[in-house]
This record gives structure tokens, sequence and C-alpha cells, in this order.
């Protein structure tokens, strides 16, 4: 592992097994199979002794002992204790976590908030998580509440007030209500982000905004968004666009 500054001056020397991103001013790293945590500086901060360790996340990090987790804060005091079956990272101050095969939430101070009661669950994004029982998904809020049936194959998390769902092997999307916005008709989507969404149809990529309007036709092998912009390869060539579909590059 090494990192370098602005300059390419190496300012993290190569000492460790392997090495993430950092969050919040710290970065997990891995040495003979064990997790801590670094700053900066590359100064070892929190020991490498734990199991696993998750990315920081709102001032905490999960992390695994000995087959149980529980939450480390950036000082690597354990602060929730290892006493989970599994956990994710916490996100708008909650944290799935599970015992006995269900999944419910806890809050920061490790309270169960939400009960074990679910088949599975996942993070919270835009005051609602996903949910699933009996094989079918839908969407809870902050409180438990179910706001949107488990009636779905699946349901991803929602961006932009809205969430990529699928039944019967085609992808749509649903705004917060539980309501189809977006028909289930692609072969696949991805989450908005800006505004867009990329959609696949026939092996073909390409982006369709919150109204499900086409903005980029479904004619792409490969495609990448970020900062505004859309990289798009069609029979190996490279283009580049904005997001109203004006070519750049």
């Amino acid at each position: 592992m090494r990192g370098i500054d602005t300059t390419g001056k190496l300012v993290i020397p190569c000492k460790l097994d392997d090495t993430y991103p950092f969050r919040e001013g710290l970065v997990r790293v891995e040495k003979d199979g064990k997790y801590g945590f670094i700053d900066t500086t590359g100064e070892l901060v929190i020991p490498c002794e734990w199991d696993f360790a998750d990315f920081f996340s709102g001032g905490l990090a999960c992390v695994e002992k000995d087959g149980k987790y529980g939450s480390i804060d950036t000082t690597g005091k354990l602060v929730i204790l290892c006493e989970w079956d599994f956990a994710f990272f916490f996100s708008e101050g909650l944290a799935c976590v599970s015992k006995d095969y269900k999944y419910g939430f806890i809050d920061t101070t490790g309270k169960l908030v939400i009960p074990c009661e679910w088949d599975f669950a996942f993070f919270f994004s835009e005051g609602l998580a996903d949910v699933e029982k009996d094989g079918k998904e839908g969407v809870i809020d902050t409180t438990g509440k179910l706001v949107i049936p488990c009636e779905w194959d699946s349901v991803s998390s929602f961006s932009d007030g809205l969430a990529d769902v699928e039944k019967d092997g085609k992808w749509g999307f649903i705004d917060t209500t539980g309501n189809v916005v977006i028909p289930c008709e692609w072969d696949s989507a991805t989450s908005f982000s800006d505004g867009l969404a990329c959609v696949k149809e026939y092996g073909k990529r390409g982006f369709i905004d919150t109204t499900g309007n086409v903005v980029i036709p479904c004619e792409y092998e490969d495609v990448a968004y970020s900062n505004g912009y859309i990289a798009l390869i069609k029979n190996g060539y490279l283009t580049i666009v904005d997001k109203d579909g004006n070519r750049v590059f």
C-alpha cells in the first residue's frame, strides 16, 4: 500500500498489505489478515486487530471480531459491542444488523430501533430502506413502517426520489409512495444520479431522465457517467457527451 499527494510525492510509505479509499479522514488497511485504520499522514491510529472493518460513516465503522459485529469510533473505541451476526455501515443514523438470520436496524448508540424481523434489509437512503420478506422486496421508513409493500422481485436504494425495481425480469422505477413512474420495460437499470439513469436493452446501454425519456439511445456497448459528462463506447470508439446528449469529444 502507498499514498501520494497531488504533486506525486510519496506521503504514505508502502508498509501494508492492502488499503481502500479515505472516508472521514481515515482509511481501512489490512496487515496479516487483520484490519485497522491510518490517517492522512500514514500513521496507524487504529491497530490492525479486527477480523474485518468497514469504512467510517457518521463517525462509526463496523468491525468484526470472532464472527460477531459491532462498531468503533474514530479513536478505535468499541462503542457498539460485537454481538451481531452481521452489520452494515451507518447511513442516515441507522445501520442494518442481523440476528438469527433476520435483519433490523440499530441507531448510533447500539439500540435496536427496528426489530430484526426481515429476511434481508439494506441501508437507508432518502429516509427509506429496501427490505425483503418471503422472497419479495418492499420499502420501510426510519420508524420501521412498511411504506411500499413487498411485491417486487428487487428494489434498489432511492436516489433523486426514485428507486429502480424489478418485476418478471424487467426493470423500471417507483417514487417514494410506491407509484410506478417509469414502467418495467428495461433489461436492467441503475439508480439515478444527477437526473440520469443507465438502462440496458438488447445488450446495449443508454440513459433516461427521471420522466423516463430516453436521453442517450441504447446503442452502446459500455457507458460511464462522471461530473456531468457521459463516456460512450460503440464499435470500439469513444465518444463523450454532456448530460443533454450533446457531443463534447
